[in-house]
């Protein structure tokens, strides 16, 4: 419920406005007053589930954002904030080899496959599934402006600062909490099929 709430404000108003012209419906038909007195109450929700659901972020939504701004990073060839959101050092290494290999003119997010927050797990994991479209150029000539489309699967672990108690239980935090999401692995394919010679196998 409280994901919801968050991330789906349009069906939580929408819902809202059915239960209070239900509720107005019944006063008309009935007269008594406290039912439109409650449907009122209802209607006046609707505006404050929006404002709920812009102050509450949902690790997905946190997830989502990472995913989007780094693909930004991508596309600009800024490497040092590529590396910045792995939080695992094999895996840095193997993307500090890989980065400098190739050129980016786009690198962009065409649609998320799936993020699922493992709850539960201490830290908090999760698993994200996305296909983006690169145009990449390799540095030593032989790819020119070449379009791929590609599938990335990554892991994911959400990180606190030092002595910050880890709230692994939940799936949705207030805006502005101390944790953060760092990816711990990657691994990029063909959109459709088995993995392929450019495949990136996960770090063991």
């Amino acid at each position: 419920m409280t994901t919801l709430i968050a991330e789906r404000p349009l069906i939580v108003a929408f819902m809202l406005g059915i239960l209070a012209a239900a509720m107005i419906y019944g006063w008309l038909q009935t007269g008594r007053r406290p039912l439109a007195i409650a449907g009122l109450m209802v209607l006046a929700l609707i505006p404050v589930s929006w404002i709920v659901a812009e102050r509450w972020v949902t690790d997905r939504e946190q997830i989502e954002q990472l995913i989007h701004d780094t693909a930004e990073a991508v596309q600009t060839n800024n490497h040092n904030t590529v590396l910045g959101v792995i939080g695992d050092d094999a895996t840095r290494r193997q993307a500090a080899m890989e980065l400098p290999r190739y050129e980016f003119s786009v690198a962009e997010v065409t649609s998320i496959r799936e993020i699922t927050v493992l709850t539960g797990t201490l830290p908090l994991e999760a698993e994200v599934d996305i296909n983006v479209k690169v145009v990449v150029s390799d540095k030593r000539g032989s790819l020119k402006n070449i379009r791929v489309p590609r599938r990335v699967q990554l892991t994911m672990e959400k990180r606190y600062p030092a002595g910050v108690t880890d709230r692994g239980s939940s799936s949705a935090q207030p805006s502005g909490s101390d944790g953060s999401w760092v990816v711990t692995g990657y691994q990029h394919l063909p959109i459709i099929g088995k993995p392929d010679g450019f495949t990136t196998r996960p770090v063991p």
